[in-house]
């Protein structure tokens, strides 16, 4: 039962944060309810994990927003899983649309650095979605189970991989899937889990929602079966996402 998978709030930061405006957030943060039921964990640019992770209540963890598929070496800009180890840094993003859709990451590529990150230690919110014109055409699940399958190929622990379903199109956009947009993905995920890798890796593993959550919407995706949670982007930057946190209680 759902039940058993505990809550998952993520907030993805993206390209945004002063030191003045994170000490704001930190500052609600702590202030914040932080149920026991639920994993909190927030994403900073690289250049502030550790200033983050130096000053933010130890309730809540810090992942990075993405991470290369190998330890070291010539690749000016990156940041790799030994170099977020090294900082005490325990989660990273990876696949999210921004970098499929921006920054032209493959399945391939996503794969390989997710392979890597749990090689390394690390645990992985491992994002997948479609974009509108897949969705219109009715490609949703055909293409979720291709980005998921590419994941899944490679993953030796499921207990290190959070899924995160993002809907491309609801992404900064203003348009939420509806709880029951949201939900019917979720369980065509859960059952391809169990179809494709097992019953128990499909009941145990956490399937979250990305895509224009907000302290409006979140309490009536939180009541869906299969939503196990959020990635949450521009509300995770309010006030608010202290109430997307308690979306579940």
């Amino acid at each position: 039962m759902a039940s058993e998978r505990k809550f998952f709030v993520g907030g993805n930061w993206k390209m945004n944060g002063s030191k003045a405006s994170i000490d704001e957030i930190i500052k609600n943060l702590g202030d914040a309810n932080m149920p026991a039921n639920t994993d909190v964990v927030v994403a900073p640019t690289a250049a502030h994990l550790l200033y983050v992770k130096e000053r933010i209540t130890p309730k809540i963890h810090v992942s990075a927003q993405n991470a290369y598929k190998v330890a070291k070496g010539a690749f000016t800009g990156e940041i790799s899983p030994a170099i977020l180890k090294d900082l005490g840094i325990n989660w990273v993003i990876l696949g999210h649309s921004e970098r499929r859709h921006v920054f032209g990451e493959k399945d391939e590529l996503i794969a390989e650095k997710v392979q890597h990150a749990i090689s390394e230690g690390l645990s992985v919110i491992a994002c997948i979605g479609e974009q509108l014109q897949e969705r219109e055409a009715g490609l949703t699940e055909e293409v979720v189970f291709k980005q998921s399958k590419a994941i899944a190929d490679v993953v030796s622990d499921w207990s290190k991989v959070v899924i995160a379903y993002e809907p491309v199109w609801a992404i900064g956009t203003g348009k939420t899937a509806t709880p029951e947009q949201a939900q019917e993905v979720h369980v065509s995920l859960r059952s391809w889990l169990s179809d494709n890798v097992s019953p128990a890796v499909a009941q145990t593993t956490r399937i979250i929602y990305g895509g224009s959550v907000n302290a409006k919407n979140c309490q009536d995706l939180a009541a869906q079966a299969d939503v196990d949670g959020f990635l949450v982007g521009g509300a995770s930057l309010k006030p608010e996402f202290a109430q997307i946190i308690n979306a579940k209680q």
